[in-house]
């Protein structure tokens, strides 16, 4: 019987440059967003201030949505990038989504800090996003939920569209040499737009999404999900859990470094909770079905 659970996030909003690692760089903004330059020492620096085993990268959820044609407020170091106005107004309207373009622009920047990162020896998280924290910098949620119920035609063919963007983006990671893919959608969790649209979400975008991924990536890179999404798959009987042993102790984010290679999925904490230790001794990888 399909039931599908929630995790409490305390961290969604989480975003920004710590103030030590913006005096330590002596940054300015919006250029601190802006450049690959900036954002690897800015991603290798706060790696080192939380102690965490992988960059991360980017520092905010705009990326993809400013690549499409967002208009993005970068705001400074305590508040990271947003959407600053909506482009569309009618769903239909997203049909006519550009290509990305991933040579020009800051995707472009931020593929090149991650190959950066990675020719520095540091392994690296590119953190990509799902449909609704994509459209949420291009169009009001409300449209897209109302479309879904009475124009699901049209969101199939949205949807179509954003996951082909997003199979190109992790082929264009992969070149950079990353090694950790991370897959979000806070703005599309289960507390917000509730079982019906969650499952839906599921079958027509976020699995066909990860099976693509699946046969993209080999025994050097893991897709590490936020736990809203593996939770949403798990009670949607699109995945299982599987469970793998590891030393007692350690931390999460340091276990999903260790599972490149026996794992293609994984998505039982979120990687921002950087101090959570596997007391149990138990990685929980993720099979989709």
């Amino acid at each position: 019987m399909k039931k599908i659970l929630d995790f409490n996030c305390t961290f969604l909003d989480l975003a920004g440059i710590p103030p030590e690692i913006s005096t330590q760089l002596n940054l300015t903004f919006p250029e601190a967003y802006q450049t690959a330059e900036n954002m690897t020492k800015i991603a290798a620096s706060i790696q080192g201030y939380k102690q965490n085993p992988f960059s991360i990268l980017p520092f905010c959820h705009t990326v993809e949505g400013e690549a499409l044609g967002s208009d993005v407020n970068y705001g400074n170091g305590e508040v990271g990038p947003r959407a600053k106005s909506y482009r569309y107004d009618k769903a239909e309207q997203l049909l006519e989504l550009p290509e990305i373009d991933f040579d020009s622009g800051r995707i472009a920047e931020v593929l090149r800090a991650c190959e950066n990162l990675r020719a520095a020896h540091h392994n690296v998280m590119l953190e990509i996003s799902g449909p609704f924290n994509i459209l949420n910098g291009l169009i009001d949620a409300g449209v897209v939920l109302k479309a879904l119920r009475k124009q699901p035609d049209v969101m199939e063919q949205v949807f179509d569209k954003l996951r082909r963007q997003l199979v190109n983006y992790v082929k264009k990671a992969k070149e950079s040499k990353v090694n950790i893919i991370g897959y979000a959608d806070s703005s599309g969790g289960l507390n917000i737009v509730g079982p019906k649209f969650t499952e839906t979400v599921v079958e027509t975008f976020t699995y066909p999404l990860l099976k693509e991924i699946e046969e993209i990536i080999d025994g050097d890179m893991i897709v590490q999900m936020c736990p809203k999404t593996s939770l949403a798959l798990v009670g949607t009987e699109k995945a299982t859990f599987r469970n793998i042993e590891v030393e007692p102790g350690i931390t999460y984010n340091e276990a999903c470094v260790e599972m490149i290679g026996k794992t293609k999925f994984a998505g039982q904490m979120c990687v921002k909770n950087t101090g959570y230790q596997l007391k149990s001794g138990i990685f929980k990888a993720i099979d989709l079905k």
